[in-house]
């Protein structure tokens, strides 16, 4: 698989998470029974596990890795920002409010994580 096709396949992926993220969002807060649908447990976790093999793969071919380099370890931290923010968002916040504060908050997190990416940079926004 060339460089290019695996870069595609990872935003691709990153769409679609961030995509299923925002409306399991809107489908928990508003009670909606597709949250009980089957695909809606599974695919999320599928796509997820391309995103990060697809990250992996990148990393490797591009020999940079997060914890030594800074862009790549400020993704590294935001993806696990992200994750702990979606989680009580999804499942482990005790009240709405507190799922939602979550659920916005992770989406800005999302955003920094694409600013790095495109960026190459921990501080995208500073030049």
């Amino acid at each position: 698989m060339t460089f290019i096709l695996l870069k595609h396949v990872h935003v691709s992926c990153a769409v679609i998470s961030f995509a299923l993220f925002f409306l399991r969002g809107i489908w928990s807060f508003n009670g909606s029974p597709i949250m009980q649908q089957g695909w809606v447990k599974v695919v999320p976790h599928a796509v997820d596990t391309l995103l990060l093999a697809s990250a992996l793969t990148m990393a490797f071919i591009i020999q940079q890795y997060p914890l030594m380099d800074a862009w790549l370890t400020a993704k590294f931290f935001g993806l696990l920002l992200y994750i702990i923010l979606g989680s009580v968002a999804l499942k482990y916040g005790k009240t709405k409010t507190t799922r939602i504060a979550a659920w916005l908050a992770a989406q800005v997190v999302f955003a920094y994580i694409v600013l790095v990416a495109t960026h190459h940079n921990p501080l995208p926004l500073i030049h």
